[in-house]
């Protein structure tokens, strides 16, 4: 599979160019990002076999983060060993963080102006509907069983009526896991649920004010304890900047994840978006480096046990819970979202058009962005 020997100039060198590559031309979501990694370091540049790649995508669902950010920084890391899984993950990312910036910088300086709101007037029913189709096609592998829809849907309902999404997560994969599992886990299963009562106690803690060490640490809670979807991000973002905090309103959440999909790169840029309006710089590479530490760490301690991890029965169990509940936090917060997009005729008229031309032909959903833009543009002259 190695061509070049790990951490030799020559393997480094490609890694750097094909990420940064990628980085840029990046468009349309994680799906296409493997994709586009799939084609370039298996059918062109022969760095693995199929079956290994499968491997690795295996390995990324059953840890938290971005899961084409996580792909880039596994055939990183072996194709370049560890200066590798650093340079071939910051170059993927690199771009996006620094388009994101400029976008940023843009949207603080000229948000008030009245063609700028309606740009984002149009922007926003777009992205109610990429998400709806990234949650149809999601749910479609996620919901496997009865059992599965079931949580999904206690999960929506216990949303609404205020249980944390962190404690949430880690209860739905736990209590699939023990379904699954029951025989294994009969004496072991009460003892497991110190963990999420304990990391739910940990991870809650409430803040008062905007300063630097907070807004690291929100991001990386977040990088550290979030499964499924770069959409999935968007209950936690909420649940954390709009409803805890009130950093953010629902209208800038929505602004943020609307960058994030006009860009390049990791959906998980709009954490460095969200950083900036709140902080300025310094707030945007201390989100960014928080949201995406994580990936990096899991990486490299994941890496050396993907085949025991692809066979085991019990992470696999705890994986389906977790992704039924992201599947179900998804839900929820997209309906609280789509009130705030969908707010006139038109509006609701742009979210049906691009869900109906997001599922009947192959069309970029980067394209559907710019002319939602446009329309709305337009709408104001």
């Amino acid at each position: 599979m190695q061509i070049k020997e790990k951490n030799s100039k020559g393997a480094i060198r490609e890694v750097v160019s094909l990420f940064l590559k990628l980085g840029i031309t990046g468009f349309g979501g994680p799906a296409a990002h493997i994709a586009m990694m799939h084609d370039e370091t298996v059918n062109r540049r022969k760095w693995l076999k199929d079956e290994e790649f499968l491997d690795l995508m295996g390995a990324t669902n059953l840890i938290p983060g971005p899961n084409s950010t996580e792909m880039a920084i596994h055939l990183s890391y072996m194709r370049a060993g560890w200066r590798g899984l650093i340079l071939g993950g910051i170059s993927f990312i690199l771009p996006a963080v620094l388009i994101v910036i400029v976008l940023a910088y843009l949207y603080t300086k000229y948000n008030t102006f009245p063609q700028m709101g309606m740009l984002l007037y149009g922007i926003k029913p777009v992205i109610i509907a990429i998400v709806l189709q990234a949650l149809w096609n999601l749910a479609r592998k996620a919901i496997k069983y009865k059992l599965d829809l079931f949580l999904a849907i206690s999960v929506i309902i216990l949303y609404f009526f205020g249980i944390n999404e962190i404690l949430l997560l880690f209860l739905g994969g736990l209590f699939i896991m023990a379904i699954r599992n029951i025989k294994f886990l009969h004496s072991q299963s009460i003892g497991l649920l110190f963990l999420p009562v304990g990391l739910y106690k940990f991870l809650s803690v409430q803040f008062e004010k905007i300063d630097l060490p907070t807004l690291f640490f929100i991001f990386l809670k977040i990088g550290s304890i979030l499964y499924g979807s770069g959409y999935v991000l968007l209950a936690f973002l909420r649940s954390d900047l709009v409803v805890r905090l009130g950093w953010l309103t629902d209208a800038q959440l929505l602004d943020a994840i609307a960058i994030g999909q006009v860009t390049p790169g990791p959906v998980f840029t709009t954490a460095t978006f969200i950083g900036y309006i709140l902080a300025g710089i310094p707030g945007a590479i201390l989100a960014t480096i928080g949201i995406f530490l994580p990936s990096f760490i899991l990486v490299a301690v994941s890496n050396p046990f993907i085949p025991k991890l692809r066979n085991s029965k019990l992470l696999s169990g705890l994986l389906d819970g977790v992704n039924a509940v992201s599947i179900g936090l998804m839900a929820a917060v997209t309906w609280q979202l789509g009130r705030n997009a969908m707010v006139d005729p038109l509006t609701i008229l742009l979210s049906a058009i691009s869900l109906f031309l997001l599922i009947k032909t192959k069309i970029n959903p980067t394209y559907l962005i710019m002319g939602g833009g446009l329309i709305g543009f337009l709408n104001a002259l």
